[in-house]
């Protein structure tokens, strides 16, 4: 019978707090049975091993970062979307170090995944509407963005920016510029 207080979610909400605790990397079945109180076996009622919980924990993180860059967005336009979904990512990235990693982890087959990350690019289509950037120029759009602000976010975790300038007027430039090339996008 399972421990009372257990359920997919709430092994799933674990594991999150765990991982922005000590990384993804750190994340094990044991451990996190460890933190319930429970026998390992105990954790194979809730989720189908260690595949299955990065595979939830990847789509709950895009679900989460999708509610973050809605709630960002909502009510602004243009520039100014871009900018309040662009701090929600970097806010959410600095927030959950461990459950950021996830955002790469994800298996683009898994329904879960593919549901959540799609809210984020609903998100990124309303800013994009912004700059009347739609169909395949927003696909290629959303892909720049991603593969900018990831990289900022990512340098910026690992102590990248070493050099003595503010690293907040540095991203507010990097956003800047993304607005300046959807601008001119199509």
């Amino acid at each position: 019978m399972p421990r009372a207080g257990l359920s997919p979610d709430v092994v799933v909400a674990e594991a999150a707090v765990l991982v922005d605790e000590t990384g993804a990397a750190q994340l094990t079945l044991a451990a996190l049975a460890k933190r319930f109180g429970v026998a390992l076996p105990s954790l194979y009622k809730h989720v189908g091993g260690l595949d299955d919980l990065h595979a939830r924990l990847a789509a709950t993180v895009a679900g989460e970062l999708a509610v973050e860059a809605r709630r960002a967005a909502t009510g602004r336009a243009g520039a100014d979307a871009l900018r309040a979904v662009a701090d929600a990512y970097r806010g959410y990235a600095h927030a959950h170090p461990g459950r950021y990693e996830y955002l790469l982890r994800a298996r683009p087959d898994d329904p879960a995944y593919v549901e959540a990350a799609g809210e984020v690019l609903d998100v990124l289509d309303g800013v994009f509407a912004g700059y009347r950037i739609t169909g395949d120029d927003a696909v290629d759009a959303a892909r720049f963005v991603r593969s900018t602000l990831h990289g900022f976010v990512s340098l910026e975790a690992a102590h990248g920016f070493g050099m003595p300038r503010d690293v907040d007027r540095s991203f507010d430039r990097l956003v800047s510029a993304l607005d300046l090339a959807l601008r001119d996008w199509v």
